[in-house]
């Protein structure tokens, strides 16, 4: 039987990279992440012993955080599964999650943190923010790519240098906002999100 990165030939990017499939494609994503430190040794080392690493923002890449509630409110559930598929729905990019603040973490370009300023300042009230320069965010391995001890890829990222669509991104938070004005559920803000088979597990 004939391999992904055999059978297949590779995805050319907008910006000339040449990008593989399966494993290929994993490593190329992997490398590109990386390539935002100097030390990609620690990095890794993180990512073997914590499967989170702290990576800096604002040069490659960016990102918008969204709270818990406003999610849950959008997907009408606090189950961890049905707000990823909504997720990768609606903004088709990488998006972390911290199921145990709870946030998320939509991965956008780089410079969205300045040409958003104006709007970063009204969504300060729903408790968004836009990360960038100065600021360090725990990235998973790739592996994580389901709820476990730490951080996890709600919706993975696909390919080197493919992000969320800011525009997709600011309209799920409008959309989360309105909801969460209309919608007469308390959305928890502070319990964390865990799976049920976690907590059953927890209880014995």
């Amino acid at each position: 039987m004939t391999s992904d990165s055999q059978a297949l030939p590779p995805v050319r990017l907008e910006n000339g990279t040449l990008v593989h499939p399966g494993a290929d494609r994993r490593l190329a994503v992997e490398q590109w992440l990386l390539s935002t430190v100097r030390d990609r040794r620690m990095a890794r080392l993180e990512w073997e012993q914590h499967h989170v690493a702290m990576l800096p923002l604002g040069t490659l890449f960016s990102a918008v955080r969204i709270p818990g509630r406003l999610v849950q409110a959008l997907a009408a559930s606090t189950d961890l599964g049905d707000i990823d598929a909504v997720l990768e729905e609606t903004l088709q990019g990488p998006v972390i999650c911290d199921p145990y603040r709870p946030r998320y973490y939509a991965l956008v370009p780089a410079s969205i943190p300045r040409t958003w300023q104006a709007a970063a300042d009204d969504w300060r009230v729903a408790d968004v923010d836009t990360l960038g320069r100065g600021t360090y965010l725990g990235v998973p391995c790739l592996d994580a790519v389901s709820p476990g001890a730490a951080s996890y890829w709600s919706v993975p990222m696909e390919s080197p240098g493919a992000l969320c669509a800011p525009l997709s991104v600011a309209r799920l938070i409008a959309a989360g906002i309105h909801q969460l004005a209309d919608d007469r559920t308390q959305w928890p803000a502070n319990p964390p999100l865990i799976p049920r088979a976690a907590l059953k597990a927890g209880d014995g």
